[in-house]
């Protein structure tokens, strides 16, 4: 069975309009999620990318949000909310992503680094044309 859900735009337009008849918060593994009833319907708060539940790790956030968009009263049901559980939740993703970031910033300090060296460097050069004629004199056929 596929749960439906409602997204952020319209559960927001709903609580603007006042036809949110309540909201109950519902703790599971990983978190808590929102079921929404209004008129006859109740909908789950989906997330925006995944279009799947949308699980929240701290309740804290969670009363942000439904305050935030005009929801300050709501019921709680912590009976399968597993606190060990929404703390080894991890975000493999993120921290591969912070990982790239950080090896790009040194990587970019490194190369800023060699270009001053460079344009520092006060030993003597070659201009362009004498490196030339000494290329073509050593790769000349004998």
């Amino acid at each position: 069975m596929t749960t439906q859900t409602i997204d952020h735009t319209t559960l927001t337009t709903l609580a603007a309009a006042g036809v949110v008849h309540s909201a109950h918060v519902i703790g599971q593994q990983g978190g808590w999620g929102i079921l929404v009833k209004y008129g006859n319907t109740e909908r789950a708060l989906a997330a925006q990318r995944s279009h799947q539940v949308r699980i929240f790790r701290k309740l804290e956030t969670l009363v942000d949000y439904l305050k935030g968009i005009g929801i300050p009263y709501f019921d709680v049901d912590a009976v399968n909310y597993d606190p060990n559980t929404a703390a080894a939740r991890k975000r493999p993703d993120r921290a591969a992503a912070m990982k790239d970031a950080h090896a790009a910033a040194a990587y970019t300090k490194w190369l800023k680094t060699e270009i001053q060296q460079a344009i520092d460097d006060t030993s003597p050069t070659v201009q362009h044309d004498e490196a030339m004629r000494q290329i073509r004199a050593a790769i000349k056929p004998a």
